[in-house]
Formats: structure tokens, C-alpha cells, sequence
């Protein structure tokens, strides 16, 4: 019976590419499903033997505890460099995309406290 190995909803395309190498490399047979056009499924990879099931999501999940720690090192790194994007950076870079944000919020925040204070 086929197995959900993983879900591609918000996955990157190196990542997924990644995976996909990583079962070719251990012989796990598997297939994937597209993308639905309407966007409600994001498409998956699936493992067909149950077999193979149980050593895929063991690789999958040390595959993704080293993705986890790399992507840490690389933030830790970019922290001490001073290269790790900051709230004063992003403004500096797009001005207009966090005025545009920040006056969503308080757009936000004004429509949740209309009620209040027309009561009050």
C-alpha cells in the first residue's frame, strides 16, 4: 500500500529535489503526485512498498535533522556577520512593502477595537 512519504506544500524545490535524490540513492521506489490547478492539494511524495515505508521516513528524518541544524548554522552565521536580515535592513531595502504592512496592522488593530470604542 503507498505511504505519504511528504507532503509539498510550502517545500522547496531544492529540498523536495533532495529528497527525491535521496530515494533514488537508497533504491526506495516512489512517485509523486501533482499539483492540483485549483491550488487545494500541493501535490506529494509517495513511497509504494510499506517496506520501504519505514526506512523512508528514517531517512527522510535524519535527511531533515541535518537540513535543520545546516540552516541554524547558516542563520548563527549570518547573525555574527551582521548579514541577517533586521527590521531597519528591510526598510532600508523596501520602504514602501513595510509602510504597506505596518499600515495593515493597524488597520487591523483599528477594525478589532471599533466595537470598543464606539461602546465606550
Amino acid at each position: 500500500m503507498q505511504t505519504l512519504l511528504l507532503n509539498l506544500r510550502h517545500v522547496p524545490d531544492d529540498e523536495a529535489d533532495e529528497v527525491r535524490a535521496l530515494l533514488d540513492a537508497n533504491a526506495i521506489a516512489f512517485y509523486e503526485t501533482a499539483p492540483n490547478r485549483w491550488g487545494i492539494s500541493a501535490g506529494a511524495i509517495w513511497v509504494r512498498d510499506d517496506a520501504d515505508a519505514v526506512r523512508a521516513k528514517e531517512l527522510l528524518a535524519e535527511y531533515q535533522q541535518g537540513r535543520r541544524e545546516r540552516g541554524r548554522a547558516e542563520w548563527d552565521e549570518a547573525k555574527r556577520d551582521g548579514t541577517a536580515p533586521t527590521w531597519a535592513s528591510q526598510l532600508r531595502e523596501s520602504p514602501l512593502r513595510v509602510i504597506v504592512i505596518l499600515a495593515a496592522i493597524l488597520g487591523v488593530i483599528a477594525l478589532s477595537l471599533w466595537p470598543l470604542l464606539l461602546r465606550g
